[in-house]
Formats: C-alpha cells, structure tokens, sequence
C-alpha cells in the first residue's frame, strides 16, 4: 500500500477545515473575553484579550439575575423531563421495533409526523389547555410540553437504535421465563446505554436553551428558567453586554458539562443508529 502523499488539494482542505473551526470558535472567545471586561474595557477593544480579567460581571449577573435559583428550576424542568422522555421513549420504541412490523411501521409513521409538524400550532390551546389545568407558573407545565413534543424524537433515536440490537439475547431470556418487563429492564435497556446519552444531550441542550416555552407558561412566577432570567438584563436602550455574557457563561457550563461526560455514548449512539 503506497504513502499518503500531501498534495496541494489536501492543503486547501485543511485551510478551509481550519477556517470552519475559526468561524465556530470565534463568537465562543467573544463570549469569555467581554464577560471578562469591565464597560469601559469592551467597549474600547471588545476582541482583545482581557488581560486583567474583571469578575464583577460574573458577580452583578448572579446576584441581580438570580441565577441560583434560576439554575435550581431549569435543573428540575430537564431533569424531570428527561426522565418520563427516557422511561416513555424507549419502552414505546421498544414495542415499535418488536410487534408487527405492518403495525409497528404504521405507527412510526405516526410519530414522525408528529416530528414535522410545528409547535406554534398548537401554542395557543396548549396554552389553554395548563391555564384550565392551573398548571400556569409551575414548572409542571413546562415538563407536560416538552415531554410531549420532545417524546416523538426520543422514539425515532431509540427505536432506529433497538432495530440493530440481536435477538438472541431476547429469546434466551424468554427461555428462562423472564417477563416483558423483566426482558426490557435487565436486557434491552443495558443494551441501549449509547442511545440513551445521545437522548440525554439533544434533549437537555434544547430544554434547557428553550427560552419561548418559559417566557410564556412562567411569566410573573419565581421558577425563571435561565434563558429568562438572562433576557432581564438585554434593554432596548442601553444593555451591559459584559453581564450579558458572563450569565450566559454561566448558563452554558452545566450543558458542556455534560457534553464532556457523555461525549463518548453520543458518539456511540449516533454509530449505531446509523445501522438501521
């Protein structure tokens, strides 16, 4: 097998990769320098370097935001929600991908037409439906919503992922008369660890920098998530980007998080699935 040879094709892909990641990371540089400036510090240079970094920002937009306790409900909204979206998801994909496959087929199609079609459709009797519930202003409402129309895309990851799973596994448990349940719980779930942290990641980045759902369901509550509580400080006239920036630092750092720890499963997940 001969060498790899570097040719003037491969340099121009390595600049324009080279220059794809600039274009990813520099609003990320922009994001850490000016939430480590002072006003007058960003608004001279804002793209230098912050060389006497300022933490008065990160202190103003934790104290004046509430980002504690706004942290706090966007926590229990996306934890809630992804434990009734894994629990539901995989037991409905599950059924899907092992019952008949002319019904099984039938009701995929379902769900992901439920994929297509937009929100904003339905925004107002939904609205309707939490203020007849009195769900309004509770962080309930907000997990009834999203594990509704997060549930379809939880299904379509986990059930293309369970199609690749072997069945030898399934039909030796049967022979020692392990239950549906019992299959499901001790065979297939271990057996979908990958799907399961790539269900964790897509779900908790859209629940958790979903900023419409909230401003809108807990509007004049004390369960803010964190996209509202950062909206407190952008103003139609005058804005201080400074702590702008260092709130959203802050309310970007329990997502990339992790992003770090399941980084590897997603991977996985996204591989396998890819088999179906």
């Amino acid at each position: 097998m001969g060498k790899l040879r570097y040719t003037s094709r491969t340099f121009v892909g390595e600049v324009a990769m080279l220059a794809m990641a600039a274009c990813f990371l520099f609003p990320i540089y922009l994001l850490i320098a000016i939430s480590f400036k002072e006003r007058s510090a960003w608004g001279e240079s804002p793209m230098s370097l912050p060389l006497k970094p300022y933490l008065g920002n990160f202190q103003r937009a934790w104290s004046e935001a509430y980002l504690g306790d706004a942290l706090i409900s966007s926590m229990a909204v996306v934890a809630g929600s992804l434990v009734v979206l894994i629990a539901a998801g995989s037991l409905a994909a599950y059924f899907l991908s092992r019952c008949r496959p002319r019904l099984g087929y039938t009701l995929y199609v379902f769900f992901l037409l439920a994929m297509v079609l937009p929100f904003q459709l339905g925004l107002l009797p939904l609205y309707q439906m939490m203020r007849d519930l009195n769900l309004l202003g509770t962080p309930f409402s907000l997990m009834l919503f999203y594990c509704g129309y997060q549930l379809p895309f939880t299904i379509f990851l986990y059930a293309g992922y369970m199609r690749t799973l072997p069945r030898a596994y399934e039909e030796a448990a049967r022979m020692d008369g392990a239950t549906d349940m019992q299959l499901f719980r001790h065979v297939i779930f271990p057996m979908v660890r990958p799907i399961t942290g790539t269900v964790l990641i897509l779900n908790c980045v859209f629940i958790w920098n979903d900023f419409m759902t909230p401003l809108l369901y807990l509007q004049g509550s004390s369960w803010a998530t964190i996209p509202v509580a950062v909206s407190a400080f952008v103003d139609q006239e005058i804005t201080d980007w400074g702590v702008v920036f260092a709130a959203l630092l802050i309310g970007i750092v329990p997502v990339m998080l992790l992003f770090a720890a399941l980084q590897r499963k997603m991977m996985d997940g996204f591989a396998g699935g890819l088999k179906a």
